[in-house]
């Protein structure tokens, strides 16, 4: 049994490295512990991929989360923006004999949809995935837990994460 399963994990490898070949650009989410910065310094340091800043740029995307969420951030970032229409002339403007409309204590302004998309708290304990942006597949993954939150450990956990996905990458 253990042997089917070290076999299983090894093709998985290999079809892994056959499907980071397209990949040539990669954005990187926000991750927890600050991690994000030291994984594309990593990255670009190292010449693995061009790391961009505009996420409809990227071949590939870094995030230590998977799931409704990151489906929710994913569909916002690449989402088209939409166009700015200009408000109608005939719209009433406000008199300065009304008062302006006050905000009930109980009303939310900018109100998220979902708060849990965009909380850190439960968050990654150390999984990073590398997803195909179109296809919503996950690419490659690594389990690399940091022991700590200091930047000295923060840069040796990225630079594991990278030392790993290049043995993922070389030609067999």
């Amino acid at each position: 049994m253990k042997r089917f399963f070290l076999l299983l994990c090894g093709s998985g490898m290999l079809l892994c490295g056959a499907e980071l070949e397209g990949v040539h650009s990669v954005y990187v989410l926000p991750m927890a512990r600050g991690l994000d910065q030291y994984l594309a310094n990593r990255l670009a340091g190292e010449h693995l991929f061009q790391v961009v800043t505009d996420p409809k740029r990227a071949d590939a995307i870094f995030t230590d989360r998977i799931g409704e969420s990151f489906e929710e951030k994913l569909a916002d970032i690449l989402r088209s923006p939409e166009p700015v229409s200009k408000p109608a002339a005939s719209a009433p403007e406000e008199s300065d004999d009304q008062p302006p409309r006050r905000t009930l204590p109980t009303e939310t302004v900018n109100k998220l949809t979902n708060p849990a998309s965009t909380s850190g708290f439960g968050g990654a304990k150390g999984t990073v995935f590398l997803v195909d942006p179109k296809s919503h597949e996950v690419l490659w993954s690594v389990y690399q837990p940091s022991k700590s939150s200091n930047s000295s450990e923060m840069d040796r956990t990225a630079s594991d994460i990278v030392s790993r996905l290049k043995r993922a990458m070389k030609p067999k």
